[in-house]
């Protein structure tokens, strides 16, 4: 085994023809096919053997006062407004005014103090929204506007607001533009050639004349999330991963110009676990994931949330559950997607995590999903307990309900 080095890691879901699908069967059989990881089937496999990363480098780098939890650790509020969706349609304002009385009760303070509390006018924001299944359960445009309104409200410049997700053609198509965010930065930490043919050879689409991917530049190799399992070498791997070594860089977005995240990820599962907070962060902040799922699947949500370039600046999660979807995750499934109407926010992502489970969890057994409840689905969680990070035990989590 490989000594772990110091500190220093969409598509459209298309529809595949057959032919399509038999290309990309070496990705697929990494647990990807274009992007989507198959975590049904990873889930219900005993996993192998838990990869050494480079935790242990950053676990205990000296903290900040923003680092998580923040200022309110496990302290979880959920807004719910019965009137937020009609005949499919969100009401704007009903969501602004969901997202002011949430912040102000979870915080104590009005808009600006709560702003106060948490951010400064001279911060450049970052506002990670889960763009995956565009229009159906990625993440509400109302939820950002009501975040971006707060912000510029309490006068920080919308020139210093950057909209931002992993993939380029994800966060576009799920209408993060700029045409829809004048003065807003919208920017990804990668590109991906979506017609890239394995079998053509022709690799100009995402790679660049010396061979290096086009997205290289745009990740920090000072910032590593390091993990000792392999990464597949093929080229439909590199095309979706940017590197194919031991090597999850963080995105220079995060570890040079942001100097505060907000994270928007929505209310859906991954199997018998989520895809909300912790996930939303842990696998759209760096490269080179794909590899990662099989040996340390939730545990990445955790690890990568330690280093200090998300854990000195993660200062508030929203978990837009507008939407909800309770099976079929984590990529859309309209059988399974249904209006809940409900916002989730938190400084303390583990404990809001652990509080969304428990309710996701109640929401499949009352649809009557078979639910797996083994430990090892928020084992993550209390290993972010462990390392600081929030509060996973649910007798010391305060869930407030508006």
């Amino acid at each position: 085994m490989n000594s772990a080095p110091g500190y220093g890691s969409m598509q459209r879901w298309w529809e595949l023809k057959r032919r399509d699908f038999l290309k990309l069967s070496a990705a697929a059989s990494a647990g990807l096919v274009l992007g989507r990881p198959s975590f049904g089937k990873e889930q219900a496999a005993a996993p192998p053997a838990r990869a050494q990363t480079n935790i242990d480098a950053v676990k205990d780098a000296p903290r900040v006062a923003s680092s998580l939890p923040g200022p309110l650790p496990g302290r979880v509020v959920a807004v719910t407004d019965e009137h937020v969706v009609v005949d499919g349609t969100v009401d704007k304002a009903a969501v602004a005014a969901m997202f002011a009385r949430g912040l102000q009760t979870l915080t104590g303070r009005d808009n600006q103090g709560s702003f106060e509390l948490l951010l400064r006018r001279d911060d450049v924001v970052g506002i990670k929204p889960n763009p995956v299944g565009a229009g159906l359960i990625s993440t509400r445009h109302e939820v950002v506007d009501a975040i971006i309104d707060w912000l510029t409200g309490c006068g920080l410049p919308r020139g210093n607001i950057v909209i931002w997700d992993r993939f380029e053609s994800m966060l576009l198509e799920a209408g993060f533009t700029p045409e829809r965010y004048p003065g807003v930065g919208i920017e990804a930490l990668q590109i991906i050639d979506e017609n890239f043919d394995p079998e053509s050879g022709d690799t100009t689409g995402y790679l660049a004349a010396d061979g290096r991917h086009l997205s290289c530049d745009r990740f920090d190799p000072e910032v590593v999330y390091w993990a000792d399992c392999e990464a597949p070498q093929d080229a439909a791997y590199l095309n979706q991963h940017v590197f194919n070594d031991q090597r999850s860089p963080f995105g220079k977005l995060l570890t040079q110009r942001l100097t505060k995240i907000i994270n928007v990820p929505v209310f859906k599962n991954t199997g018998n676990g989520i895809s909300m907070a912790t996930k939303n962060i842990g696998y759209g902040a760096i490269a080179n994931t794909g590899r990662l799922h099989r040996p340390l699947f939730f545990d990445v949500c955790t690890e990568v949330l330690a280093f200090p370039v998300i854990r000195d600046k993660l200062v508030l999660n929203v978990t837009d559950g507008i939407r909800g979807q309770y099976d079929g995750g984590p990529g859309p499934n309209a059988g399974f997607i249904y209006d809940h109407k409900t916002l989730y926010l938190a400084t303390d992502p583990i404990a809001l995590d652990r509080t969304c489970h428990d309710l996701l969890v109640a929401k499949r057994k009352q649809m009557q999903v078979d639910v797996n409840e083994h430990p090892r689905f928020t084992e993550y969680l209390r290993y972010g307990e462990r390392l600081g990070l929030g509060i996973a035990d649910p007798a010391r989590i305060e869930v407030v309900t508006v």
